[in-house]
């Protein structure tokens, strides 16, 4: 299946957006009027004062996430602004309420210095139980998201490092069991060391992938390479690649293959020189790293994209909405990386007899949102749902 250009434009404009606010109850008479509004709502607004946790009883705060960007990274279309931004906030907005039934909330700040931005975030958590960060552009996204994380009691989310790195381990894990590796034994190829490519190179480090080379614009990076900011350089510290160069040298011999970088990057001849049942995960959008019929024709065992039109889709919209589900219903101020991998873990069992073109569940799957909420609610014990 696939799309034109002109049917996604009339999908947007024929109803102007994807979302809209109703109200839960109606307002048609002036007792409604009287108890949702003046004099009725003062009585409410002391209760709260009193108590600010009361503002998750009294009124829709509880069910609430800001879905926020500043516009500097959109898809892989890049800085193309927060107003360019607004209809992927409004996608995932709308992704939180089919899936998970969770008001989001689209917020595109015309605004990039992470000082100012920390700040802005910071006076709007009060309306939110939650924090989606989206779309912010490498470095500076690391930092706002550690300070934010430091200085908000809810919690704080950056999907294109955290969701990404879910799925993408949920899928591996299902690949090995095709392939029969061990997860200790292979050799992971990450491309891109922007949010995603850090964020999933530091989960499979801690799910205990031991061997991991990170390749960026400038090469592979390690601990002598030059033109690294500080959070590459914290990564190439905690890989410690053996290898030097660029992507070419780096596949050699590698098991698995992980993009998060542009489309095309990655060549037949790079695929031919993978270890035996080669893993390719190209992932970039809108145009993957490798066509799947080049990718296939040289001898990958197992592909997946981050497109919905081939088999194998790895997107962070499995993850969002069950994680958020599941930190709204518990009420917790925080989520680790143990919490991810279970998280993880549970979705790639969805899966009960993975093949090469079926190591994912589908978007669909009503199961997908329950196990991760599920997951993230037992937090400490990995407890699966199904």
């Amino acid at each position: 299946m696939s799309i034109s250009k002109h049917q996604a434009l009339q999908y947007h404009k024929k109803q102007k957006g994807k979302i809209e606010i109703q109200a839960k109850t109606p307002i048609a008479s002036k007792k409604d009027l009287m108890l949702a509004y003046t004099p009725g709502v003062a009585f409410v607004s002391q209760e709260i004062a009193k108590n600010k946790r009361l503002d998750r009883e009294y009124t829709n705060k509880g069910n609430s996430v800001a879905i926020i960007t500043d516009g500097t990274a959109v898809l892989g279309l890049g800085n193309i602004g927060p107003e360019a931004a607004i209809p992927v906030m409004e996608g995932k907005a709308a992704i939180f309420k089919s899936f998970a039934g969770i008001d989001a909330y689209p917020i595109s700040l015309n605004e990039t210095d992470p000082k100012k931005l920390i700040s802005i975030i910071e006076a709007l958590a009060p309306n939110y139980a939650g924090i989606n960060l989206e779309d912010i552009s490498a470095p500076r996204c690391f930092g706002i998201e550690r300070t934010l994380r430091k200085r908000l009691d809810i919690p704080v989310f950056h999907d294109d490092q955290h969701g990404a790195a879910v799925i993408a381990l949920a899928a591996l894990m299902n690949a090995l069991k095709i392939t029969k590796k061990k997860a200790e034994d292979i050799e992971v190829v990450v491309t891109g060391a922007g949010a995603a490519g850090i964020g999933t190179t530091h989960l499979l480090l801690a799910y205990g992938i031991k061997h991991i080379t990170l390749v960026d614009k400038q090469g592979i990076l390690h601990e002598k390479a030059k033109g690294m900011h500080k959070y590459q350089r914290e990564i190439a510290k905690l890989t410690k690649p053996k290898r030097r160069g660029g992507l070419s040298e780096a596949m050699r011999g590698a098991d698995v293959f992980i993009g998060f970088s542009v489309g095309n990057v990655l060549t037949q001849a790079m695929v031919k020189s993978m270890a035996q049942k080669p893993i390719v995960f190209a992932l970039a959008n809108p145009t993957p790293e490798i066509d799947p019929a080049l990718a296939k024709k040289a001898g990958a065992y197992i592909i997946a994209t981050g497109r919905s039109d081939y088999p194998n889709q790895i997107n962070n919209a499995y993850v969002f909405p069950g994680l958020f589900k599941g930190l709204l219903e518990a009420g917790a101020s925080e989520i680790n990386q143990e919490s991810l991998i279970c998280a993880a873990t549970c979705l790639s069992g969805l899966v009960k007899k993975p093949t090469p073109s079926n190591i994912v569940p589908s978007l669909f799957d009503k199961r997908v949102v329950e196990t991760i909420a599920f997951s993230i609610q037992n937090s400490g014990v990995c407890v699966c749902k199904y």
